[in-house]
């Protein structure tokens, strides 16, 4: 089948089963991801081989769609309102996640250090847009809602930043070369490639506020919006600089420049959800059944100890902060949910690495789809407990 096919093949079958998947009110994204495991080369075999080894154009761009997203919840005055609570919250649970799952990979499972470095680090995301989701179909009110919608706006931030120095040690340690000095050496250019990303997205955010006057309708500012974000993504790769914090960065200066440049992020509401519908069907179609079986003690493993991490280092943060007892029980709970950069993270892992990749992205994608169902259940039970909810919908 030639690629355009399978591209109507991928939207049209996308669109129907999302539909299906919301009769039983399970989330779109777990939709797309069992839609691109069904329809892909392990099972129906609609989407070839040959296509997903080419797939990382779509990636690129939508996962700067989502980092760029993310960059829009770092308003200077949000911070001011949640406050020292959300700061402590995420840095803990993150962080945490980070060192147990790395702990337990290497240790309990005995796997290399490069591989428990990587899970460690996918560990630390969340899925904001499934939290977001269950607040509002259930217009959720309280000091609990805004405490988690804080730490999960920020969380895959630490994420990205976590990630980009694991893969830099990663890659020295399957080099075989991680000498003391080449160690610090790799830590020292990973930070280059942070404050680099950081330092594009911030320039490229201020030319994009400042020759904005020049749109003059919403056409125009989705072709300027879309074009500058474009470029961000392709200067990343070329510099060879992160495309998540880049793009998150243009984000977070855009939005602070000026707090009406909202419309660059409305904007692109009209194009991103056929994108994140081809981006999260084609990570479902990378799953690789054949070596699900031999992958049972990772999976298993890497789900349940993911969930202690956020939930102990959710529990650290709010007693360090001093939050209120709701907050310290149950903010772990509606961090469950991982989706988007997790996913997009671990396709950047098996480019990096082939001879592991592959293990890498199915674990995942296993565990996304699994987390996706029981995720926003657990949201809905925390804000419940803490009266966050008012009255259920009929």
């Amino acid at each position: 089948m030639n690629t355009t096919l399978i591209l109507g093949i991928i939207l049209v079958v996308g669109f129907f089963f999302a539909r299906l998947i919301g009769k039983i009110k399970l989330p779109t994204v777990t939709a797309y991801i069992v839609v691109g495991i069904i329809i892909g080369p392990s099972v129906l075999g609609f989407i070839p081989e040959t296509m997903l080894e080419t797939s990382g154009f779509i990636s690129n761009i939508v996962l700067g769609i989502i980092a760029f997203t993310i960059g829009q919840n770092f308003l200077r005055d949000t911070f001011k309102r949640i406050g020292r609570q959300v700061l402590f919250i995420s840095i803990m649970e993150a962080g945490i996640t980070w060192i147990l799952v790395t702990l337990l990979f290497v240790f309990l499972l005995r796997q290399p250090l490069y591989i428990s470095i990587i899970f460690g680090a996918i560990s630390a995301a969340t899925a904001p847009a499934a939290t977001v989701m269950v607040v509002r179909e259930y217009n959720a009110k309280g000091k609990f809602t805004e405490t988690l919608l804080g730490v999960v706006a920020i969380d895959d931030a630490w994420c990205l930043v976590i990630f980009a120095l694991s893969l830099a040690i990663a890659r020295a340690l399957y080099a075989h070369t991680a000498s003391t000095f080449f160690m610090i050496k790799t830590v020292l250019n990973a930070l280059i490639e942070i404050g680099g990303s950081f330092a594009l997205g911030s320039c490229l955010a201020w030319v994009i506020h400042k020759l904005s006057r020049h749109t003059r309708n919403k056409p125009e500012l989705l072709i300027y919006t879309l074009g500058f974000l474009l470029l961000n993504i392709g200067l990343a790769l070329h510099l060879h600089l992160s495309v998540l914090l880049s793009c998150m960065s243009l984000g977070a200066v855009l939005v602070n420049l000026n707090p009406n440049n909202t419309g660059f992020f409305d904007i692109l509401k009209s194009i991103d959800p056929p994108l994140y519908l081809i981006f999260f069907i084609l990570a479902g179609a990378h799953l690789q059944i054949s070596i699900l079986a031999s992958l049972g003690l990772l999976g298993i493993a890497y789900l349940l100890f993911r969930v202690i991490g956020k939930y102990l280092g959710a529990l650290l943060g709010a007693q360090l902060s001093h939050a209120d007892t709701p907050i310290k029980k149950y903010i772990g709970l509606g961090l469950i949910p991982q989706a988007g950069v997790a996913l997009g993270v671990a396709l950047i892992a098996k480019d990096q690495f082939p001879e592991i990749g592959g293990i890498i992205l199915t674990v995942i994608v296993a565990t996304t789809v699994i987390y996706e169902i029981i995720g926003p259940v657990c949201t809905k039970i925390a804000l419940q407990k803490v009266g966050d909810i008012q009255k259920l919908p009929q």
